[in-house]
């Protein structure tokens, strides 16, 4: 069973395809992903790589976990499952229950 493992502390000009070639060095990589900021379409400095057994993993662990990566000291562990986030609510312009525009005195 492939095992998820969370990296951290990632350099902004980190790949998808570097990280992939880094962690290969620790056993075989099923996937490799950065995750990208939605608004800038930028790296968020963080993302996860999934090791094809549990022990390329544990392995990867210790070779990468406090070393450095593309300049940057990277932390790496065993990724948690994701939990449940409530929906979202509101948003927009003046959404939620404040009303939209205008306010301030009036003269």
């Amino acid at each position: 069973m492939a095992k998820k493992l969370y990296v951290g502390g990632l350099s902004y000009n980190t790949t998808d395809a570097t990280l992939k070639d880094a962690f290969a060095q620790a056993g075989t990589v099923e996937s490799a992903t950065i995750i990208i900021d939605k608004m800038t379409n930028r790296s968020k400095g963080f993302g996860f790589v999934e090791m094809s057994t549990d022990e390329e993993a544990q392995k990867a662990i210790e070779m990468f976990d406090g070393k450095e990566l593309d300049g940057r000291t990277i932390k790496v562990n065993e990724a948690k499952p994701m939990e449940p986030r409530a929906p979202r609510t509101g948003g927009g312009f003046g959404g939620g229950n404040r009303g939209g525009f205008g306010g301030g005195n009036r003269w």
